[in-house]
């Protein structure tokens, strides 16, 4: 995934401005000491002379020092990315300072990062050597997928004798892409490898009949089924040859999303929709490790995102590109539309994953009227985050009038629902209900149930 890295930027630093200095705090604190002067003067005007004297010869060391400080252009700075931009995932940003000039500074770095990365403008302080480079970093926590831009680098450098400051940018101007969380999706994967997978992939290989993909040839024993022998290897041995048959490791699943505007609540820091987004991420995953084919449809009044089914490390990179570009809308998401594109791209039976949310309306949703249409050729998953929250608040017995209220209303709304996940499943989808915390959990489960149960 090094392709998913930002690429670094450097820029040599430039003025700041019409006013590109300032003054130390040593050179407040001569001014300071030379209010000695005061007083003196208040019984000798002429002290007062010697006070201005006092300031000039200040001032004039400022301007020494000033002069002393490396020019602007004599400094260059880098930003350095060391790793993708997860949603949600910590990550330090390195700022790297070359001097090429023969002084010593000491460099005050403020870089401009989105505000969704950062709530507060992060510095880093450097001491630089002649001649030399020195780098540090500060760190950001993307809240928001998608393109974000970064600003310039900020500088104020001053010599050791902090008199004089030169104040100086650097246009590391860029544009980055902040993906789903990579973090969680690789976790997911390493989890089901060794909890699950492999002793499932192991046992399920060696199953006669239930899968449809030729494995190996082997003699025939008993129990063994006669549509199984192989006639062509029987003549050439002279003895019963049974072929063995493994279950279909090259099967295509669709990562369905719906990005309509209910997709758009807030669940604790971020929206159903990252969610749905980390949760697909972590299925393909899992998908690419088994050796199936993966594909996505983003949609909401039109198709946002779609990407045909492949596999490998390039197609985890497509898919990951696209994800983080789906964005919600606020009107309701055309499901008709995609259940018409997923059928026109899709003509063998494959798994499809739905991830979407529905109101708790007294009319039929349109997606459940298009599960019909598509559960007739292919096996449907729908992903559904869980209303924790109502239906904590069914499971308690209200005390007060006002919690009579509030549970009946919650009441009315959980059973409507359940109404509406009992028509999806009569419509011969299989309906899974999950916290946003647990769904990539049981989605990928879900995943491997189907894979064992050989239903696709």
């Amino acid at each position: 995934m090094d392709r998913l890295v930002p690429a670094n930027v450097a820029a040599p630093a430039k003025n700041a401005g019409r006013i590109p200095f300032a003054f130390g705090r040593r050179f407040f604190l001569l001014l300071f000491i030379g209010l000695a002067w005061i007083a003196p003067a208040w019984k000798e005007s002429r002290f007062l002379y010697a006070m201005v004297l006092w300031d000039v010869l200040a001032l004039a060391f400022w301007a020494w020092d000033f002069s002393q400080l490396p020019r602007p252009d004599q400094i260059k700075v880098r930003r350095v990315w060391t790793e993708a931009l997860g949603l949600t995932q910590k990550l330090r940003v390195t700022i790297e300072v070359r001097n090429s000039s023969n002084k010593s500074v000491t460099v005050h770095l403020t870089d401009e990062p989105p505000e969704t990365f950062s709530p507060e403008l992060p510095g880093v302080q450097l001491a630089v050597g002649a001649a030399s480079f020195a780098s540090g970093g500060y760190s950001i926590e993307p809240c928001e997928r998608g393109v974000a831009k970064f600003g310039d680098v900020w500088l104020r450098y001053r010599s050791s004798l902090c008199v004089a400051e030169r104040w100086a940018r650097a246009s590391l101007g860029q544009s980055v892409r902040v993906y789903p969380n990579l973090g969680e999706s690789q976790k997911m994967r390493i989890y089901l490898i060794r909890s699950r997978q492999i002793e499932l992939e192991k046992r399920l290989k060696r199953q006669r009949g239930h899968g449809r993909e030729f494995e190996s040839l082997r003699e025939y024993r008993a129990g063994d089924e006669f549509r199984d022998v192989s006639w062509t290897a029987t003549a050439r041995r002279g003895k019963l040859i049974t072929k063995v048959y493994q279950v279909e490791r090259s099967q295509t699943v669709w990562l369905v999303l719906d990005l309509g505007r209910l997709l758009r609540a807030r669940v604790d820091r971020l929206n159903k929709l990252d969610h749905a987004v980390n949760a697909a991420l972590s299925l393909a995953q899992v998908a690419f490790y088994s050796g199936d084919r993966v594909a996505l449809l983003a949609y909401d009044r039109k198709l946002q995102q779609r990407v045909a089914p492949g596999r490998g490390v390039p197609q985890l990179r497509v898919l990951i590109e696209a994800l983080a570009q789906v964005r919600a809308t606020s009107s309701e998401a055309d499901h008709l539309l995609a259940a018409k594109a997923l059928l026109s791209s899709q003509h063998q039976r494959s798994l499809v994953v739905w991830l979407t949310d529905f109101a708790e309306t007294a009319t039929t949703p349109e997606v459940i009227e298009c599960t019909a249409a598509i559960a007739r050729r292919h096996l449907v998953v729908f992903g559904i985050m869980a209303q924790t929250e109502l239906r904590s608040l069914v499971a308690t017995r209200p005390d007060t009038v006002a919690n009579m209220y509030r549970y009946s209303a919650a009441l009315e709304i959980v059973q409507r629902r359940d109404l509406l996940l009992r028509q999806l499943r009569q419509q011969g989808a299989m309906v899974l209900e999950a916290t946003p915390a647990a769904l990539s959990t049981a989605l990928a489960n879900q995943y491997l149930e189907v894979k064992e149960r050989n239903l696709i």
